[in-house]
């Protein structure tokens, strides 16, 4: 993400552009990691596009907040492991954003949030009238200050799956602010790490992670991301199915093949995906 003047505040051609490359990848079978990053210092993501909100009307913002939220459900389902790098501010929208990937890092430094009850509304519910409202945003660097719009793409529902319901309750009705030590003690993050001078701490740790991931059987990482997420919202018996289902998927696959192959051979599996 890289709008520098508008602190990647989630405009509708911004949006729009994220899905389409998002729809794009999740039909690539050659991206096996995706990391979504911001090459904005001290900002992740900031929530929607004040100036660009001022300007529709009720029906145009209804509008665009389903767009917004249908971008964090493309993330969401994409078919390989998604990762979110948090070296700044991310509160509302942005932090939904990082929610909806499957792996997060944050920088020590980075503050987040679900701040949405602090001005009159609620993460993830959307907003059937008016516009939302802006939050200062500081940049300690410049002492200059922003202003953002938050928008509403699923906290409330995701939050309590990553960090439990009285957690999730307890974030959301302070609308409390916390930075990436905290985030990792709560287990909303992954790892949390010393911001450092180029202020891209977090996206090398999370190329690091990436990295872990690539030598293994993309097929085989698939469909454990589907077995997990399509487990965790039923009951063990239907998500013990859905497991069988996911394994069986697995079992014709060259790469299954060729890491039995590689393992009684000892030598490195050559997974091509197939």
């Amino acid at each position: 993400m890289c709008r520098h003047k508008a602190r990647n505040a989630l405009g509708h051609v911004f949006v729009s552009q994220m899905r389409e490359v998002v729809s794009c990848m999740s039909h690539d079978s050659a991206v096996r990691a995706v990391v979504f990053r911001s090459l904005v210092p001290g900002v992740f993501c900031a929530g929607a596009d004040l100036k660009e909100r001022a300007l529709m009307d009720n029906s145009e913002s209804d509008l665009f907040v389903h767009g917004l939220r249908s971008l964090m459900t493309q993330i969401a389902v994409l078919p390989m492991p998604t990762l979110a790098a948090m070296d700044g501010v991310a509160l509302g929208g942005g932090l939904e954003l990082a929610l909806a990937c499957d792996l997060r890092v944050a920088a020590d430094s980075a503050q987040m949030g679900l701040i949405e009850t602090t001005r009159g509304l609620l993460p993830g519910a959307g907003q059937m009238s008016g516009s939302h409202t802006p939050v200062e945003i500081s940049d300690e660097a410049s002492g200059k200050f922003d202003l953002v719009v938050l928008c509403p793409a699923g906290g409330s529902q995701r939050l309590p799956r990553m960090v439990g319901l009285t957690k999730a309750k307890e974030l959301i009705f302070t609308g409390r602010r916390f930075g990436g030590q905290v985030a990792l003690e709560m287990g909303l993050v992954n790892s949390a790490v010393k911001q450092n001078q180029t202020q891209d701490a977090a996206y090398r740790e999370a190329i690091c992670l990436a990295r872990e991931i690539l030598p293994q059987a993309p097929i085989a990482v698939r469909m454990a991301k589907e077995a997990m997420n399509r487990g965790m919202e039923v009951d063990i018996t239907s998500a013990m199915a859905i497991e069988r289902m996911c394994y069986a998927l697995v079992i014709p696959t060259k790469d299954r093949q060729e890491g039995m192959a590689a393992f009684i051979e000892k030598r490195p599996p050559r997974y091509t995906g197939q």
